[in-house]
């Protein structure tokens, strides 16, 4: 009625190590007896008295065992074979045999099959089969050792190998295990090596002439010209420079084109290739289609030869003409031992020298300025004339203005003032006319900023205003107008005393005696009377004549300037009341009369 069948733990771990313990319980929990013996130990003990007294009977040792790996390692069968190989793609041979050597590792019954190198044969040689356990059937079994003896024919992966010796040590291995190995057979060798082999018979040189005669005694002998072709007939023809080279070994002849640096040509060095060169065809029917690359020994009555050729001969290469000027020291040398030739005096080839056209520089036609026009002749693509860049940093903004009259007969333009402006830094001038209301001109632009050339002077070498040329009185002529310069800026004043070194000395005085009256009423009206005082005044005279009927203030001025014509900037007392009463200036107010007796001066001026 037992229910428990557990048997006790007797693996354990102590201090990481495992071992095994008796049991401390029987199956399912029973109790064990320590030292007591079951019925049948008892009956063991009662019949074996002889062994509790002598002992066990010793046996003998079993044998040792030896596996296959360590038994036969490094013992490897050696047979020597060959196969037929099918070759389809030569004319000289339709098969080929290959010798080949197979080796049998008794370690793990694994073969492989190694073809000896042979040098320059061409095949892919060396191990022709890696080292694995070959399939001998369809049913999974494997080659073994005792499917090997010589005289067999092994079928391997769909090839048929031949074994025909071995080694000594795989005889005495195969005899050892009962198998009677078969005589060894000759080795079968390849019939196009052999062929190969057998030495060639030297060829018995007629005592006739020889067609390779020629060869052997010209050979690496080749003349060489220099010729000049003519291509000047042609578009875009020119004299290429050629070096023609005839081979007496076979009489054949290649022409080379000389390439120069940035000729323009593409560099093919090869004009015509190496050939024989017909000289004069056979006569045949015109009809009969040819081609000129088919060309055979019967169409040809004679091909060039070296007499052919020579210092100062035309020869005509398919359709080409060559000037031959020239040649190297080995083929005058031919042509003296061979033909008797010693004039080999180079003929002169070289092109004269173009006369040199002097550029004549058509006449200036009047649009721009002459330098610019100037580069439509020297270049196809005209560039714009260099500029003083150090000259323009330092003139930069410097404009010299003066007053001009236009000098005209026409009585409209009599009354015409134009602004002309100089500009130092690129020496340019551009007029301008203040508009004037009512006097039927619209003013503005006159002429825009341009250099002008002095009267007199050619296109070939222009002459252009500069600032020593505007003195005051000075007349300008600008494209046919002339100008009468009037007035001028005090920056000019300014700016030529500044460079006085610069600029004679009568332009600079010109000016100081144009601007001296000025000057001189300045300190009449300056002197005793204090600035600030003249400045309220006239700002109190401004305001009151704005009240009064409008008059026109530049024609005031203008008249002002007419009657003054010493140009000294002073006018009698009398003459100057009269003008203002003439423009309805009301001189006779308070403010007005302090204001001119503020700017009179002594003479009643």
């Amino acid at each position: 009625q037992k229910t428990s069948f557990h048997r006790s733990q007797t693996l354990d771990f102590k201090n990481g190590y495992a071992f095994s313990r008796l049991p401390r319980e029987g199956v399912g929990g029973e109790t064990l007896y320590q030292n007591q013996l079951s019925q049948d130990e008892l009956d063991d003990l009662c019949t074996k008295g002889a062994t509790l007294t002598y002992g066990q009977v010793k046996r003998s040792a079993p044998s040792r065992f030896t596996p296959a790996f360590v038994a036969y390692d490094k013992k490897v069968l050696k047979f020597d074979a060959y196969f037929q190989e099918e070759v389809s793609i030569s004319a000289e041979e339709h098969y080929r045999i290959r010798h080949v050597c197979l080796y049998y590792y008794l370690e793990d019954d694994s073969m492989c099959i190694i073809e000896p190198r042979v040098k320059n044969s061409g095949l892919l040689q060396g191990k022709l089969m890696r080292r694995h356990r070959v399939p001998k059937n369809e049913q999974g079994d494997y080659y073994h050792w005792k499917d090997l003896n010589l005289g067999i024919n092994l079928s391997i992966y769909g090839r048929t190998y031949r074994l025909v010796n071995c080694d000594p040590f795989t005889k005495v291995f195969l005899e050892s295990q009962g198998i009677v190995v078969n005589p060894p057979e000759e080795l079968v060798l390849d019939p196009y090596t052999e062929q190969r082999r057998t030495p060639v018979q030297k060829r018995i040189v007629p005592a006739g002439p020889d067609p390779f005669r020629q060869f052997l005694t010209y050979d690496t002998k080749v003349l060489r010209f220099y010729a000049i072709w003519d291509d000047t007939n042609c578009a875009f023809g020119d004299h290429h420079p050629c070096v023609i080279h005839y081979f007496l070994a076979d009489d054949t002849v290649e022409v080379r084109e000389v390439h120069k640096r940035n000729d323009g040509r593409d560099p093919f060095p090869v004009l015509m290739r190496r050939q024989r060169l017909p000289k004069i065809f056979v006569d045949k029917n015109k009809n009969f289609p040819s081609c000129v690359l088919e060309i055979t020994d019967h169409e040809v009555q004679e091909w060039y030869s070296p007499k052919d050729f020579g210092i100062g001969k035309t020869v005509t290469l398919l359709g080409r003409t060559f000037l031959i000027y020239d040649c190297d020291k080995f083929t005058q040398d031919f042509y003296r031992e061979k033909y008797g030739i010693t004039d080999f005096q180079p003929v002169d080839v070289n092109k004269k020298p173009l006369e040199k056209v002097a550029q004549v520089i058509p006449p200036y036609n009047g649009f721009g300025i002459p330098e610019d026009s100037l580069q439509n002749c020297l270049s196809l693509f005209p560039k714009p004339p260099r500029k003083d860049i150090v000259k323009m940093l330092e003139n930069d903004h410097k404009v010299l203005r003066y007053q001009v009259a236009l000098e005209s007969p026409v009585p409209e333009d009599k009354n015409r003032r134009f602004i002309l402006s100089y500009f130092l830094s690129d020496d340019t001038i551009s007029i301008y006319e203040p508009p004037v209301r009512n006097s039927g001109i619209p003013g503005g632009k006159y002429l825009k900023r341009t250099k002008v050339t002095k009267p007199g002077s050619t296109p070939e070498n222009p002459i252009y205003y500069e600032p020593s040329d505007f003195t005051i009185g000075s007349t300008i002529e600008v494209f046919g107008h002339r100008f009468v310069i009037i007035d001028a800026d005090e920056y000019v004043l300014n700016y030529l005393e500044g460079n006085a070194e610069s600029f004679p000395a009568a332009t600079v005085q010109s000016i100081r005696d144009h601007f001296l009256p000025r000057k001189v009423v300045v300190e009449t009206t300056s002197s005793g009377i204090p600035k600030k005082d003249l400045d309220d005044l006239i700002v109190e005279v401004q305001q009151e004549l704005k009240l009064q009927q409008p008059f026109n203030t530049r024609q005031l001025h203008e008249t002002f300037h007419h009657f003054d014509k010493e140009g000294s900037g002073f006018l009698d007392r009398e003459r100057f009341l009269n003008i203002c009463d003439r423009f309805n200036v009301p001189s006779s107010t308070i403010l007005l009369k302090k204001l001119i007796d503020y700017c009179s001066c002594d003479d009643d001026k």
